[in-house]
């Protein structure tokens, strides 16, 4: 799935769409239409999924998707990701998503991005 592909009244219905963005105390809501505008919208996999994060182009190949939970209605996901396009150490470059299936189409978007330091390897890496 590709961002260029979406219908465009698909693409202006999810400018109107909001998320919550805390990453280095820059806080949101924001909307999506800025990424639109600036063409830094595409989709990245998660699982089975194909989502969009509100991060720059440039950030996609550093992403690497750690765990998705989808809620059991399947309308939600809950991501854990980590990114290295700033930090590579991995207390520094963790992020959790809570994306939303956008209605009528087969992808998700997300509501939540938030900094979240990865705990769980460094809490593997430190006990042993």
């Amino acid at each position: 799935m590709k961002f260029a592909d979406l219908k465009p009244e698909t693409i202006e219905k999810l400018k109107l769409r909001r998320y919550d963005h805390i990453v280095e105390k820059h806080e949101g809501p924001f909307n999506w239409k800025w990424q639109i505008e600036r063409g830094e919208c595409e989709f990245i996999k998660a699982g089975e999924y194909f989502i969009l994060l509100p991060v720059y182009l440039e950030q996609i190949p550093n992403i690497k998707i750690l765990r998705v939970i989808e809620s059991k209605d399947g309308n939600s996901l809950t991501i854990f990701l980590q990114d290295t396009t700033y930090y590579d150490d991995d207390f520094s470059s963790g992020f959790l998503a809570v994306c939303e299936k956008f209605a009528g189409e087969d992808f998700y978007t997300a509501t939540v991005y938030h900094e979240w330091f990865i705990i769980d390897s460094y809490e593997d890496k430190h006990q042993k």
